[in-house]
């Protein structure tokens, strides 16, 4: 592994972090862009066997994005603006041609490539996996304002069941009454894992905002690349699979793909399927010597890419 500290056009820093071959061209990088509350550290799993599915010569570079890790804070006029430039400054710093978002870090990534339109920094491969993106009102933001208050006002527990209950709608844990709930998530939180997500949350509130408050229309990311691989997981709370749809159906030439058996962790975790598909479409694989433009055939992860309509 290989860590850098970039630094940022409003004078911050960002923490990079590469795997694989240290030498690899641009051609052969992705960039991975993270979600919401997550660090580069919890995407490192992911991150060496996505570089390792990927080959010799590959390198897959992520970064602590603003509030998080050894990046610095969120400055005060921080917005999806910030994050773009952010993306900006690693893609200069690493030359990579490929770019990987996923959740929160795949609206961060529709929102830069769109604002990249018409300059050397659109990349070769676009791919996000259950991209967090308000696509015309496809996610319930009512729960924003508890969240944020809980966070203000130090209740971790409360802050955690505002968000299990809006992200995970339907599950046995939604259903408990709020006050259990949110006991039951403090106690949770003191785990390793959530001790790292009770850090970030208060940058946490920062970039929800600045990606969910506005609906977006899918009409607005029809600029994307042709070859833009939208993928959702079938065990995935429903919206980022309502998300993918409307965006697929926009963007001319790009593709869908619904892998049944995963879920909305299966990037960070490193679930082997997903790895492998990711990997494969980056490398421009197809099983069976099928045409790379065919997308209406099953893929390597047993998903179903759904021809645009």
């Amino acid at each position: 592994m290989k860590e850098q500290v970039l630094p940022t056009h409003d004078g911050g820093r960002l923490a990079l972090y590469s795997y694989g071959a240290e030498d690899a061209p641009g051609e052969k990088r992705v960039l991975l862009i993270g979600g919401a509350f997550l660090t580069a550290l919890i995407y490192r799993p992911f991150s060496i066997a996505l570089a390792k599915g990927l080959g010799d010569g590959w390198a897959v570079d992520v970064y602590d994005r603003r509030g998080r890790g050894n990046s610095s804070e969120q400055p005060p006029d921080y917005s999806m603006a910030t994050e773009i430039e952010d993306v900006r400054t690693v893609l200069t710093a690493t030359g990579a041609r490929n770019i990987l978002g996923h959740s929160l870090g795949g609206s961060v990534a529709l929102n830069a490539v769109q604002e990249f339109t018409g300059t050397p920094f659109v990349p070769d491969k676009l791919a996000v996996y259950d991209a967090a993106v308000n696509i015309d009102g496809s996610i319930d933001t009512r729960w924003l304002d508890g969240f944020e208050d809980a966070v203000n006002n130090g209740k971790v527990g409360h802050a955690l069941a505002h968000m299990k209950k809006a992200t995970s709608p339907g599950s046995a844990m939604a259903r408990i009454p709020e006050p259990v709930l949110a006991g039951l998530m403090a106690v949770l939180s003191r785990t390793k894992v959530n001790t790292i997500f009770r850090q970030v949350m208060p940058s946490g509130v920062g970039e929800l905002r600045a990606a969910y408050d506005e609906k977006d229309h899918a009409r607005d990311f029809s600029v994307l690349p042709p070859g833009t691989h939208f993928m959702a997981g079938g065990k995935s709370p429903s919206y980022y699979r309502v998300t993918a749809e409307r965006l697929h159906a926009a963007v001319p030439g790009s593709t869908y793909q619904l892998s049944p058996k995963c879920f909305h962790g299966s990037v960070p975790a490193a679930v082997k399927e997903l790895v492998e598909a990711i990997a494969a479409y980056f490398k421009d694989e197809r099983p069976d010597g099928a045409n790379p433009d065919d997308d209406s055939r099953p893929d390597q992860a047993g998903a179903i890419p759904v021809p645009r309509g």
